[in-house]
């Protein structure tokens, strides 16, 4: 027996305006959550028309500009959320389709699994769907591939539209205090070993935050423990606190010396969120899907900064601070917990925020839907080059903090919290 998806009946409309609007074959990604017995879809995305398509056949998708899509989308889906596969709308013979399906799956997951700093879990699904909508009968034909494996061939699975099933899910929220030092190579101009050292600093960090306490709603409970305490009921939503406490490996290798031209800093305070189906989610899950949101927001900052990191350090070879860009959210639909995120620079507006909601994710969003209120902007001083860097020159744009402070530990933690959300380099 395959796989069962249960499916958001938005989702259903959303197809069949697909169908209708279709001058060609239309693809998109499908967005969810996966779980040991059944995936949930929530959402689905046509991936955005290219300004200069490419001189391929007009009848084959663009397997670049679609795996770079669900790049950009992956990064746009807090915690619980992901790509769960790709949807190809086309009258072309389903039998026929399958093999451009499979390739677009495999391309897509290596190209998110590239990004992710974090190793899956034996617990994780390997299946990814691929869903195909003949636009003249409306049939849908739904098959799912084994990304583990690169010799994975088609399953059926089951896909069927349910109303609600976005409305009730349970969501987790915490402000984690970040201050991570990574090392940077000789050459300060080399995108592809700064980018290496970056993300490698930061697995370091990743591996720290996993074995950090999980205190929920301030308690530690145990791995098998309901959030909700007891029966969870339908359409109604919970919302819990939680706090991460990590404690920093001070420990320093001899032998993991090196030369290096210069260190970035990131320190700060972020919002991070994951939501859970209300089918009696675990604690043990909720602590993996919030400590995976953190290193993923984190990560995604860090890379949309680099380029210009780069280029603002053949400046000067004296202390430069960036402002990260801050966490804005996104609801999904107007009933329902799901929010979909961005993450707006300094020198943005919200009008831009709204822009890539609808490009990316085919959401028409108002500048008054959007949740900007979890994190306020960073703000750097002014202060003389050769200064040294202070806490004090920082202002405090902070992610909302829990109000649980259990131990004297955790009270240094949310003070840390203060700290702008932000980047800054250093030469040596």
């Amino acid at each position: 027996m395959g796989r069962s998806y249960i499916v958001e009946e938005a989702v259903e409309g959303y197809l069949t305006r697909q169908c209708e609007q279709q001058a060609g074959p239309v693809t998109g990604l499908l967005i969810g959550q996966s779980s040991t017995q059944r995936e949930f879809v929530v959402m689905a995305t046509r991936t955005p028309q290219r300004e200069e398509p490419p001189a391929a056949a007009a009848d084959s998708p663009d397997k670049e500009w679609v795996t770079e899509h669900a790049r950009q989308v992956s990064r746009m889906l807090p915690g619980g959320l992901s790509v769960l596969g790709v949807f190809i709308v086309t009258d072309v013979d389903s039998k026929d389709t399958l093999t451009t399906l499979r390739q677009l799956v495999f391309a897509v997951e290596k190209l998110i699994s590239s990004e992710r700093l974090w190793s899956l879990s034996d617990d994780d699904v390997a299946d990814c769907v691929a869903l195909h909508v003949n636009p003249k009968t409306r049939k849908t034909f739904c098959r799912t591939f084994d990304i583990k494996d690169p010799k994975s061939v088609a399953k059926p699975a089951d896909w069927r539209y349910q109303a609600g099933v976005s409305s009730s899910w349970s969501s987790v929220c915490c402000s984690l205090s970040v201050d991570v030092l990574v090392p940077l190579p000789d050459d300060s101009t080399d995108l592809e070993a700064m980018d290496t050292c970056l993300k490698e600093g930061l697995r370091v960090w990743a591996r720290q935050l996993e074995g950090g306490v999980f205190l929920l709603d301030g308690r530690k409970l145990a791995e098998d423990s309901e959030l909700a305490g007891g029966q969870v009921k339908r359409n109604v939503r919970q919302t819990h606190t939680a706090q991460l406490l990590v404690t920093p490996d001070e420990r320093r290798s001899p032998d993991a010396a090196r030369r290096c031209g210069g260190a970035v800093r990131l320190r700060g305070a972020v919002h991070s969120r994951a939501y859970l189906h209300s089918n009696k989610p675990k604690a043990k899950l909720a602590e993996k899907l919030l400590k995976r949101d953190a290193v993923s927001t984190v990560a995604t900052r860090a890379q949309m900064l680099l380029e210009e990191l780069l280029t603002a350090g053949g400046e000067s070879r004296h202390q430069r601070e960036f402002c990260l860009p801050r966490r804005v959210f996104c609801p999904v639909a107007e009933s329902g917990p799901l929010c979909v995120c961005d993450y707006l620079f300094s020198d943005e507006g919200l009008a831009e925020v709204t822009d890539r909601l609808k490009e990316m994710l085919d959401i028409d969003a108002q500048e008054r839907d959007l949740d900007t209120r979890q994190e306020t902007p960073a703000e750097v001083r002014e202060r003389e080059a050769a200064a040294e860097p202070t806490e004090e020159a920082i202002e405090a744009p902070e992610a909302k903090k829990s109000s649980y402070i259990g131990v004297a530990m955790t009270t240094v933690v949310a003070l840390l919290a203060a700290a702008a959300s932000m980047l800054y380099v250093n030469d040596v």
